[in-house]
């Protein structure tokens, strides 16, 4: 491997230190990753190209401090109103899914900076409640004429269009692609990426999700496709683990075939699952699981689906977290259109917005990206305290 040498390239200058990584990536990596110098970003920055970060390295930064990744902290992962400080909340699960997709990218020679940005990012559009609140808040949108919900596109929205007062990160194409097209609930054996997308192309499949829900959107990069495998990876075997713990389920309730393939402890089966992936991805140009283990991971799916996420013991406070997010909908709806200055979604969210987000938003989408936002705490905050569902004891 060649050595290089920083005197050469006068390694006090920041443009040089990063013409040094743009030359190792181009040698190093496999010809299938996306290369940082080839990051694209929908508006031109001049003093980006004054520094010596690479572009997804900078996303992976401007994700980092976006208020919408502050917020993961308190963002139910499946399991919400129940006092175990132990169950994985969504803050923890995409730091799962970045150690996973890094350690995959890493033995395919892939772009790991590309791979965190979008891993870091994948979940930062989730409402309040986990997947129970986007149902709802799809549902309302729906009623109101916006198209249908979906946290991965709602994803996008917030990096591009809500955050920093409706200006947005500018984050590069490829990590926005990643982003959107993420889906861990859509099981894929296989996933071939689709070369050479756009902006252009990026916001029409973004529009096309919320009026066709059944719309499969599919990476543009191996390292997008790698994200999305290892979000399955990251929380399949975590969700088991919290149900044990809970109590909802024992371990010996998973299936036979899912325990000899994969194992019957998280870590025993990331191992597994990342193990098979890289077995059968390496040098190509796609990311795939083999059958056998894809198979298993499907059962493994419906498992979970039927003893945990559907579990009655789960949906508890269902109904009243859903007359919440309807009432909350349309008061701020109502706030909006009667110009009530002094009501929270004015005070906490559109205060200093810009011009070009207010000019480009209905009223509808407003209130969407203003509940979308919202933590499980700030969200319960909204009402009297006799309103708010309790906690169950673990």
């Amino acid at each position: 491997m060649k050595k290089y040498n920083f005197e050469q390239f006068n390694a006090g200058s920041p443009e040089a230190i990063r013409q040094v990584l743009n030359e190792r990536e181009s040698q190093t990596l496999s010809k299938n990753a996306v290369l940082s110098s080839d990051g694209l970003r929908r508006h031109h920055e001049e003093k980006l190209g004054e520094g010596y970060r690479q572009p997804f390295s900078q996303d992976v930064d401007r994700i980092l401090h976006s208020l919408a990744y502050t917020r993961y902290i308190d963002k139910t992962q499946v399991f919400y109103l129940i006092d175990n400080d132990h169950i994985t909340h969504r803050v923890l699960h995409v730091q799962l899914v970045s150690k996973i997709a890094r350690t995959v990218g890493r033995f395919l020679m892939l772009n790991e900076d590309l791979i965190e940005a979008i891993a870091l990012g994948h979940d930062i559009g989730h409402t309040p409640f986990g997947h129970d609140g986007e149902r709802i808040l799809s549902e309302i949108c729906q009623s109101v004429g916006i198209g249908a919900f979906h946290h991965n596109v709602q994803s996008v929205q917030f990096l591009d269009k809500v955050e920093r007062k409706g200006r947005g990160w500018n984050l590069c194409l490829q990590t926005l692609d990643g982003i959107m097209c993420h889906d861990g609930e859509v099981h894929n054996q296989t996933l071939n990426p689709i070369r050479k997308k756009t902006f252009k192309k990026l916001d029409h499949e973004a529009e096309a999700k919320k009026h066709q829900p059944g719309k499969e959107l599919i990476p543009m990069t191996l390292e997008g496709c790698i994200v999305r495998m290892a979000d399955t990876i990251g929380y399949i075997g975590r969700d088991f683990e919290d149900a044990i713990r809970l109590g909802m389920i024992q371990r010996q309730d998973l299936p036979a075939g899912v325990k000899k393939l994969l194992g019957d402890t998280n870590g025993t089966i990331v191992y597994n699952l990342v193990t098979d992936v890289i077995q059968n991805s390496f040098e190509s140009n796609r990311i795939a699981f083999s059958p056998e283990v894809a198979d298993v991971l499907k059962r493994f799916k419906a498992f979970n689906l039927e003893r945990i996420y559907m579990n009655p013991s789960v949906k508890t406070h269902l109904v009243t977290i859903k007359h919440l997010f309807e009432f909350l909908f349309e008061k701020s709806l109502q706030d909006l259109v009667s110009g009530n200055q002094s009501s929270v979604i004015f005070t906490r969210f559109l205060k200093g917005m810009s011009d070009s987000y207010l000019s480009s938003h209905t009223n509808g989408e407003i209130v969407r990206d203003f509940i979308a936002g919202m933590t499980d705490k700030y969200f319960l905050r909204q009402f009297p305290e006799a309103m708010r569902p309790k906690s169950i004891g673990s």
